[in-house]
This record gives C-alpha cells, structure tokens and sequence, in this order.
C-alpha cells in the first residue's frame, strides 16, 4: 500500500489499496461526559446513549470527509476503575448508543478496548473515545481538496447543537451561572439538558450524493475553529457566505450568557452548520433534496469566488484571513 499524499492534513488518511483506497480516522468525544454525569440525577436517565453517538459521529462525520464509505468503527473506554462498568444502566445506555449510531452510520462495531487506567483517568469518569475505517470504490468518489474550484457552491448541513465542541467553554459557563446546568433557557430546557443533544451522523447523505452521482469537490466537518474550518484547503480562495442557518437555542444561550461577541462565536461553535460539502452550483438544490430524505436540513449558504484564502460571513460583517486558521 502506499499513501495518498492529498490527504494528509484532510479529518482522514487514505492509502492505496489497488482497485480501492482505504480511509482511517482517530477522535475523541472530549469532556461531554461530564456534562451527561453532572445531569443524571435531575434528568433521571444516564444519558450515556447520547453522548455515544457524539462520539461515533465525531468519528464517522470526519471519516466521510474524504468521501469514504464506514465499514467498521472500534470503541475505546477507558476509565479510571473497572467498577464504571458496574452501574448497569450507564454501561448499557453507552453500549446502546454506540451500536446504534454505528448502524445508523452504516458500519460494523468491530469491538474495541476498554482499559481501567487509575491514576491517569479519575476514578468515576471516562474518556470515551474510537476509530474508524472506511472504503473508498470506485477510486472516484475520493474527495481531497485538489478538486476544490472557483464558482462551487457550499451547501450546510445543519446541526442540532453544541455537538463536541466547545464544551470546555460551555462547562466553564455553567460553574459561573447561579443554576449552572440547570439554568432553563428561553425554551424550557435545562441549559445541561441540550448541551447533550446528539450530533446528526451526515453519512447517509454523503452517501446518498455519491450514489445520485453528484460531484462533490470538498466537504469539510465543522468541529474546532467554527466557520474558519471553511477555509481548511490550501488554495487561495475566498468562501463568500450569503445565508446562514437558525443558531441552534443552546448555542444562542452560550453567546448571550457568556457575552461572546458574534466575531467569536462563529470561529468557535459550530453555529448551525455541522458539515459543509462544496459542489458544482446546477447541483446544490439536489443536495439539499437528498439531505431532506435522510432527515437533515441543508441550505444553499454561499459560493467560492476567486481572491485570498479567507471566509466572509456577508449577513453578519464578518471575515476570517488564513492568518485565523491553525490547523495544517
């Protein structure tokens, strides 16, 4: 086998492997689970099914990227001390979850590991973790940034909250607001209630424009560096957004409580827009159809247009230069 030298610095590497390439990622969930073990006495429920799908999703979104199809997603659980395991609703609800967003990914769970680290990890928490491996057959449907152009539209895929991003600051939030996480928002829910609210698998609907026959040039997962991750191809052009989506209620609530100027919060937070995928104009609004019938909005945001490597957020006056990127 050797490396496609394209993909290094990409969210997956990818090797050649003959009549295919074969794709591998590593992600973590990050600090989410304190959140779902500060809640569970209020909530009644562990919550650990939905941070599973955090995780698998972190994974799986990256994966997908480079245009690979999931075959098999392992689970890495490491605890402070194997009694984690002995609370059996917690233990079930995270085995639950796992399983389910690896079928819902449309990937095998080919086990994993497990191992008590005492002294590394604190006693009653866990660092939930994984990796992946995909297939990318035909050779065709590789998705690297060489194939990125001048007049490609970017279409959003939406995201349902804070996903596993940006939780450090969102914990922080909380220990200063006088009910922490149980502070209600403006819809009801408890603020730690929706900062558990699962991120979409966007698999399905790559997989869906492949099979359409779609020709995707790039696609991007926005986790860490927000909007900026829109600019995360070397090439020096501009992405010119025109339209933005709804700002999921949690993510409002950080902005507005933790007094984050909106400059801010869009190279943080996902705000909205879990996934990008860039593509000929003539075919973005079928994107959008194929996402619908896979459950997730999508919106026609903006387009690529020549000048230096920068993001321009056109409704909000907003503009990031590659000098706001860290991440090749």
């Amino acid at each position: 086998m050797s490396e496609i030298p394209e993909s290094r610095g990409e969210t997956a590497y990818v090797v050649d492997a003959g009549d295919h390439y074969i794709a591998t990622v590593l992600e973590c969930l990050g600090t989410k689970s304190l959140v779902a073990d500060a809640m569970r006495p209020h909530l009644g429920r562990s919550s650990y099914d939905r941070i599973a799908q955090d995780a698998v999703a972190a994974i799986v979104n990256d994966l997908v990227a480079v245009g690979a199809t999931p075959l098999v997603v392992h689970a890495y659980f490491a605890v402070g001390a194997s009694e984690w395991f002995a609370d059996e609703e917690r233990a079930s609800d995270l085995v639950r979850g796992w399983a389910r967003a690896c079928l819902e990914a449309g990937a095998s769970w080919g086990g994993g590991e497990s191992p008590a680290l005492g002294g590394i990890i604190r006693t009653d928490a866990i660092d939930l973790a994984g990796s992946a491996v995909g297939i990318v057959r035909p050779k065709s449907r590789l998705v690297t940034s060489d194939k990125l152009r001048e007049g490609d539209a970017i279409v959003l895929l939406a995201s349902t909250g804070i996903h596993t991003n940006g939780l450090s600051l969102a914990r922080k939030l909380a220990a200063e607001l006088p009910d922490g996480y149980l502070t209600p928002m403006e819809d009801g829910r408890y603020f730690g209630d929706a900062l558990l609210d699962p991120a979409p698998l966007y698999s399905r609907v790559v997989e869906g424009a492949q099979q359409a026959g779609l020709e995707i040039h790039y696609m991007v997962h926005i986790t860490g560096h927000g909007w900026r991750k829109l600019m995360r191809a070397p090439q020096d052009l501009t992405y010119l957004l025109e339209e933005v989506p709804t700002v999921p209620p949690v993510l409002e609530f950080i902005c507005r409580e933790g007094r984050i100027p909106e400059a801010e919060a869009y190279a943080l937070f996902n705000m909205g827009a879990g996934f990008a995928i860039f593509l000929p104009p003539a075919q973005a609004d079928e994107l959008v159809r194929l996402a619908s019938q896979q459950g997730v909005d999508a919106l026609v945001a903006g387009r690529v247009i020549e000048g230096p490597r920068r993001v321009v957020i056109q409704p909000k006056g907003i503009e990031y230069s590659a000098e706001d990127l860290r991440i090749r």
